[in-house]
């Protein structure tokens, strides 16, 4: 089977105590809370479209971010299809988030987070994003976002 592998970002600011989501409001993951990011196009780098689609999505401008993360998503209607996400946490931005016609941004504290509005695999991942460590996952879906196998590790390194 010849694998497909599609590059996506997802960055998500963080402040002290908070964290700011976005409720997708048309396309894939629509009515769930999620970070921004999307498909990274063939003249940039993951960082520019980190950048890009997260002011696309919100129209903050990110100042300092990090890789923190990468995972592999795959589902089971899609075989040999995989969505690997570069995750970066955004320490530094400008402007104050926006609705778009893609997201409507929230802040959340992060003792309140909407588990239950989101990827389910975010359960797994999120806690350690929140703790400041590194990791790496691999998530199999079922089309219809339930998780079949999940396979979670910290790492010294993205």
């Amino acid at each position: 089977m010849i694998e497909e592998r599609k590059l996506l970002t997802l960055a998500i600011p963080l402040e002290v105590g908070k964290v700011l989501l976005g409720m997708k409001k048309r396309g894939f993951g629509d009515g769930k809370w999620n970070g921004f990011g999307g498909k990274v196009h063939q003249d940039e780098t993951i960082e520019e479209a980190a950048a890009r689609e997260t002011f696309e999505e919100c129209e903050i401008e990110i100042l300092k971010m990090e890789k923190v993360g990468i995972h592999e998503f795959s589902f089971t209607d899609k075989p040999g299809e995989i969505l690997e996400v570069h995750v970066f946490r955004v320490d530094e931005f400008r402007g104050e988030p926006q609705e778009t016609e893609e997201m409507a941004p929230a802040w959340f504290s992060t003792s309140d987070i909407p588990y239950e509005s989101m990827w389910s695999d975010d359960e797994y991942w999120f806690p350690l994003f929140l703790a400041g460590k590194k990791f790496r996952g691999e998530f199999l879906f079922t089309s219809d976002g339930e998780i079949v196998t999940a396979a979670l590790k910290e790492v010294e390194s993205v």
